[in-house]
């Protein structure tokens, strides 16, 4: 019994710093930083309401959607999480006011494809067929344009652990089994397409933690996400430390991945500039991917020290 005993002592002693750190880190006083043509550039949030307001007063202004997906963007990361960062950065530096709403992701997407707002950030790779869940007779194509690539994350199945459930690449091994997905979420093109041709049964969500809870309560097979999503996700929820140890202890991810997917900036078609904001996005990251700036910001995370003291 001993290293049960430890091991629960010790991932309870994770878990409680994990809830502490978080706790220090949430601050109000955002700040992006990043090098531009050779000089230190800063810029601190105001914030209004779900909005993060950076380079105020700018010439030109854009509106960027986007939602709470720790460990990558999140409101209670410390200076919001690293792909907020870059993506201020990649703004910023070609001259844009940023106002960075956050949203429930389904109203996030509507509010770009119905043109309220100029950017949905971070998007996934959007396939030529995907229907567009806001307007059911248009293309997502029809009402985004795709930036480059940046850096993403995996995209892979969860199994209760013991479940001799094995994935060789091959989704026809999925056919008869109850997945369970977050609403509004797109995942790979190939797992989407029979979804949305009805080949396999799925469960709705509304977020990661009640997708993570559903496979526990065995009301789905499996479940498709990003892992180190679903991760951060136990470890920061408001369970309490036993179920949290139960969830950590009680899944395991499916080899091999379905896919590595890489985030984009998806520009609303609506307005008349999209096309110069899509050139100013492209064009920014290749200028910080080229000096080393994409890099830097995605291994400094958030910008923030931990302090464990």
């Amino acid at each position: 019994m001993k290293p049960i005993i430890h091991f629960s002592i010790y991932m309870l002693f994770l878990l409680l710093n994990c809830n502490s750190v978080a706790a220090s880190e949430q601050t109000t006083d955002i700040v992006v930083e990043y090098m531009w043509q050779g000089k230190q550039v800063s810029y601190l949030s105001r914030q209004q309401g779900n909005q993060f307001i950076f380079n105020e007063g700018a010439s030109k202004s854009i509106n960027v959607a986007t939602l709470d997906w720790p460990p990558y963007i999140d409101r209670s990361l410390c200076n919001l999480g690293w792909v907020l960062q870059l993506g201020v950065a990649v703004l910023t530096s070609k001259g844009y006011q940023v106002n960075v709403h956050f949203y429930p992701w389904v109203r996030a997407v509507k509010m770009v494809e119905s043109g309220n707002f100029e950017v949905l950030y971070p998007e996934y790779f959007i396939e030529d067929s995907a229907p567009s869940d806001i307007f059911p007779n248009k293309k997502r194509r029809e009402l985004l344009a795709q930036s480059n690539q940046l850096i993403g994350g995996n995209i892979a199945f969860m199994k209760r652990k013991g479940d001799p459930f094995e994935f060789t690449g091959n989704l026809a091994a999925i056919k008869g089994k109850a997945i369970g997905v977050v609403r509004g979420y797109q995942n790979t093109p190939e797992f989407d397409a029979m979804m949305d041709a009805g080949l396999i049964s799925v469960v709705e969500a509304i977020d990661d933690l009640q997708l993570l809870k559903l496979l526990m309560a065995k009301r789905v097979d499996l479940i498709v996400g990003d892992p180190a999503v679903f991760n951060h996700t136990i470890h920061y929820s408001d369970l309490d430390v036993r179920n949290r140890i139960a969830m950590l202890d009680g899944i395991s991810e499916v080899a091999p991945a379905l896919k590595y997917n890489h985030f984009y900036f998806a520009v609303s078609t609506s307005f008349e500039q999209w096309g110069e904001i899509l050139n100013d996005i492209n064009l920014a990251l290749i200028e910080l991917e080229l000096s080393g700036e994409t890099q830097r910001i995605y291994q400094n995370g958030s910008g923030c020290s931990v302090n464990f003291d």
